[in-house]
């Protein structure tokens, strides 16, 4: 890069022209092994280094469950980590955030029949806008993270792009990350081939959490027991009803909407009415659990709010874009068109109708044909059956 008097600026590999000494980079440590590495990379780089890590819940009782993964532990192994690569480490108690923040909505969104992410509130409301305000009391230069994504720079500032590694890109989840926030963040993993590279990283180092599974469930959702999480923090949302077909027609009993998810087949206890029956959609003011045949959970056409745009321009300033949508994790892009609706709203009309698409969950647009994440929305309600 040159400045205007023709001088060439080196920029060190966290893309500040200034030696890594002389740059402060406030790391996100959870106690994993992606965000261990991460600040024993830019320790060793030269970077002047502060841990952080994020105490969201109470795991004083999480710490009484035998052979649980919890906080406590990974508060404790990113201690170790910091005491081991010889950098300063704070604890924050964000619990109270996080509960009103993250915990009290997941309930309420649970319980009002969608399916909500908690991981992606939890990035977009604690980590990336708590968590970033601290770093910069800091007087940290950026704030670095164990995300699997990509930052790179475009002609108009900062973009967020797919990991090199598909199998482990977390863009689904930081789509609401603001263009504020993208240029004060870094993703220092986002371009390894694989989980092993960051293995072999934190092995390097010394550190013990270089074989540390990774967490599979929510944190404060263990074991994946959504319900039994919403029944303690809204006591009686567990009240039986009706399961009704398409037509309101009562077909059996239920033991409480939270026990149900929008296409669920099994578990329903009303076999033997011939074709399967599948959960097509939650009604928790009525308690019923609205039951119909596979085709009635196909939809094609997606109301989204709350719209984050990270594309060039303002979402309004077109009719409508072709781009490729994500609406779970674990499916790859598919084709569909962009139709902004609202300052913050949009339709997205996709080329094949999905099944099961539910209320609460993330729409995650990319660039057609790159790796470029250009924002995403929330589902509002399924509108369009085919």
């Amino acid at each position: 890069m040159h400045d205007p008097r023709g001088a060439t600026r080196v920029l060190n590999s966290l893309g500040f022209a200034r030696p890594p000494a002389e740059t402060r980079v406030v790391v996100a440590m959870s106690g994993g092994v992606d965000s261990s590495a991460v600040a024993a990379l830019l320790k060793s780089e030269g970077y002047d280094v502060i841990g952080v890590t994020l105490q969201l819940y109470d795991h004083g009782a999480a710490l009484k469950k035998k052979g649980a993964c919890c906080a406590g532990q990974d508060i404790h192994d990113a201690r170790r980590v910091a005491e081991r690569i010889g950098i300063p480490h704070y604890v924050l108690d964000y619990e109270n955030r996080f509960r009103e923040s993250v915990i009290e909505e997941f309930a309420d969104a649970y319980l009002a029949g969608a399916t909500p992410v908690p991981c992606i509130r939890c990035n977009e409301r604690v980590k990336f806008r708590d968590l970033l305000e601290t770093a910069r009391e800091l007087d940290a230069d950026c704030m670095a993270t164990g995300h699997y994504i990509r930052r790179m720079e475009g002609p108009d500032g900062a973009e967020l792009h797919m990991a090199a590694d598909p199998n482990r890109d977390q863009s689904y989840f930081l789509f609401s990350t603001t263009r504020e926030q993208l240029e004060f963040l870094r993703f220092p993993l986002g371009g390894l081939a694989s989980k092993a590279e960051t293995r072999a990283l934190a092995a390097q180092h010394g550190l013990t959490v270089a074989d540390k599974p990774d967490s599979q469930d929510i944190c404060f959702v263990p074991e994946g027991n959504y319900a039994a999480v919403i029944e303690k923090l809204r006591p009686g949302a567990a009240d039986p009803g009706d399961i009704v077909d398409l037509q309101g027609n009562v077909l059996g009993r239920h033991r409480g909407v939270i026990h149900y998810t929008i296409g669920q087949r099994r578990g329903l206890g009303i076999g033997g009415l011939g074709d399967p029956l599948y959960v097509v959609r939650l009604d928790p003011e009525a308690r019923h659990v609205v039951v119909g045949p596979r085709e009635a959970l196909a939809t094609q056409v997606v109301p989204v709010a709350e719209v984050n745009w990270l594309g060039d321009g303002g979402l309004t300033d077109m009719a409508e874009r072709e781009i490729a949508v994500r609406i779970r994790s674990t499916r790859p892009p598919a084709p569909a068109i962009l139709r902004p609706t609202g300052r913050t709203t949009a339709e997205v009309v996709l080329a094949q109708a999905e099944e099961g698409v539910s209320p609460g969950q993330a729409c995650v647009f990319y660039e057609a044909g790159s790796t470029r994440v250009l924002g995403g929305g929330w589902i509002t309600k399924r509108e369009t059956r085919r």
